[in-house]
């Protein structure tokens, strides 16, 4: 049976492991109403609008 010879030191252990915990970008959807850039499953700050409904009254304050 193969045995390690050595121990691996913590640095290379840790190398190894270290692509393990890289974080990924949030998924950006375009809004179907205005088409602007929101993350999925969430209303969209600029309309309002959420999976083809009015759900929060946006002022145009601008």
């Amino acid at each position: 049976m193969a045995v390690p010879k050595r121990k691996v030191s913590q640095a290379r252990r840790d190398k190894r492991r270290s692509s393990h915990w890289k974080l990924d970008m949030p998924t950006m959807v375009k809004c179907s109403h205005c088409g602007e850039y929101v993350l999925s499953h969430r209303v969209c700050k600029a309309c309002g609008y959420y999976n083809g409904k009015q759900i929060v009254k946006v002022d145009d304050a601008e």
